[in-house]
C-alpha cells in the first residue's frame, strides 16, 4: 500500500526553462547549443528578456542591459522578443494541464499553480502527474519544464527551482521542517532586495535564521509582511489556488537604440506604445475589466527614472499624453526608455472602454 506524501495539499508548481529562449531556439535549431538571449530593442539598448542556460553560464540574466550581455559573453545571440508566439505556445501548455485538473492558477506565460488534490490521474500521485506534465509538454511542443510538488505554494516554488533545468523535485510533509531550513531568505516570496538587505544585516540569512526571531520582533521590523514571513520560513502557507486570479496591471514599455530628444519624437513614440497596448487587451482577457489608473514610465539617458499615474475610467491616449507632457516640463533631457500601461479594479463587471484616439 503507498504511502501518502502529502496529507494535505497536493500542489504542482510548473515552471518553464528558459522560456522565449526555449521556444525561439526550437524554432531556428541552428543556435542550439550556442549562447541565446531574446531581448527587446537593439543589441546596443535592449534589456535581456531571458536567455538560455549557456547565456547564464557567462553571467547574463534577465534584465541585463544587452550590452553588458554582449560584454560578458561576446558570441552571445540576440533574437527579437515574440510575445504573439509565445502567447500560443503558453495556451498549448494550460491545455495539457487542464487534462489533470482544473484548478489552475496562471502566475505568468510561463509559469503556474496546480492544485491535483482531488485528481485522480496517475492513482493521484501528483509525483506522477508532474513527470507525465513534463513529457507532454517535451513531446508536443518540443521545450521542457521543471516542476516542484508539495502540500502548498511556497514550497511547490521552491522545489521547482531545486532540480533545473528540466527536472522536478518534491517536498513531502515529513520533510518540510529539515527543508525550509537552508532556504536562502530572497527565495521567499515578497522578499525583495530592500528587505534582503535589511535581514542580512542582521545576519539573517536563511529560513532557519528566520525562525529564530520572535514573531513581534519581525512584525516590528517589517510591519503586517513580517507576520506571513514568521508562517513561510517554517513552511506554512495557506494561500489557495486560485483560478480566477485577477490581473492587476497591464503595461508595454520600449528602450530606443537613440534617446529621443524633442516632445514631437516622444509623442510619436508613445502612439506606438498605446497601439501596443489595446493590442495586448484585445489579443488577452481583459475587455472585460475596470480600469482605475493609468500610468507612464521614463527613463533618462542619465538611467534616471520617473513615473506617475492619474486615476481614470476610460482608456484614452490623450491621457497618456498629458502624462508625458506633466513628467517631462522643464526636463529637455533625452529619454532612453518610455513605458505606459493600466492598473484594474479587482472587478471584471464592468466593460473596459476603448477610445483608439
Amino acid at each position: 500500500m503507498r504511502v501518502d506524501k502529502f496529507n494535505y495539499k497536493k500542489i504542482i508548481h510548473v515552471d518553464m526553462d528558459c522560456f522565449y529562449a526555449s521556444v525561439e531556439i526550437r524554432d531556428k535549431p541552428q543556435y542550439l547549443n550556442k549562447p541565446v538571449a531574446v531581448a527587446g530593442s537593439s543589441e546596443s539598448r535592449g534589456v535581456v528578456t531571458t536567455c538560455n542556460y549557456i547565456a547564464r553560464k557567462f553571467g547574463v540574466k534577465s534584465a541585463m542591459p544587452s550590452v553588458t550581455a554582449k560584454r560578458l559573453c561576446p558570441d552571445i545571440i540576440f533574437l527579437p522578443v515574440n510575445m504573439h508566439k509565445y502567447r500560443d505556445v503558453s495556451q498549448e501548455v494550460h491545455k495539457i494541464f487542464r487534462c489533470y485538473t482544473k484548478i489552475i492558477e496562471p502566475v505568468s506565460l510561463d509559469e503556474a499553480y496546480l492544485d491535483v488534490s482531488d485528481s485522480k490521474y496517475c492513482d493521484g500521485d501528483p509525483e506522477k502527474m508532474a513527470l507525465q506534465i513534463r513529457q507532454k509538454i517535451s513531446e508536443d511542443l518540443r521545450i521542457t519544464a521543471s516542476a516542484g510538488i508539495s502540500s502548498n505554494k511556497f514550497l511547490a516554488k521552491i522545489a521547482s527551482d531545486w532540480n533545473k533545468p528540466n527536472g522536478q523535485f518534491s517536498v513531502s510533509d515529513s520533510d518540510i521542517d529539515k527543508f525550509v531550513l537552508e532556504i536562502p531568505i530572497r527565495s521567499i516570496h515578497g522578499v525583495g532586495e530592500k528587505t534582503e538587505k535589511l535581514l542580512k544585516r542582521k545576519k539573517i540569512n536563511t529560513c532557519g535564521d528566520l525562525q529564530k526571531i520572535k514573531r513581534y520582533d519581525l512584525v516590528d521590523m517589517l510591519g503586517k509582511y513580517g507576520d506571513i514571513l514568521y508562517q513561510l520560513c517554517r513552511g506554512i502557507d495557506e494561500r489557495e489556488v486560485n483560478p480566477d486570479r485577477i490581473r492587476k496591471s497591464l503595461s508595454v514599455e520600449d528602450t530606443y537604440e537613440e534617446d529621443l530628444k524633442d516632445f514631437e519624437l516622444c509623442s510619436n513614440k508613445l502612439s506606438v506604445l498605446y497601439k501596443e497596448l489595446l493590442k495586448r487587451i484585445n489579443d488577452g482577457d481583459y475587455k472585460n475589466k475596470k480600469i482605475k489608473s493609468c500610468f507612464i514610465k521614463i527613463k533618462y539617458s542619465n538611467f534616471k527614472l520617473t513615473s506617475s499615474q492619474i486615476a481614470c475610467n476610460n482608456l484614452s491616449f490623450n491621457v497618456f499624453l498629458e502624462l508625458l507632457i506633466q513628467n517631462n516640463i522643464n526636463r529637455n533631457k533625452p529619454i532612453r526608455l518610455l513605458g505606459l500601461g493600466i492598473n484594474f479594479n479587482n472587478v471584471d463587471k464592468n466593460q473596459l472602454n476603448l477610445d483608439i484616439f
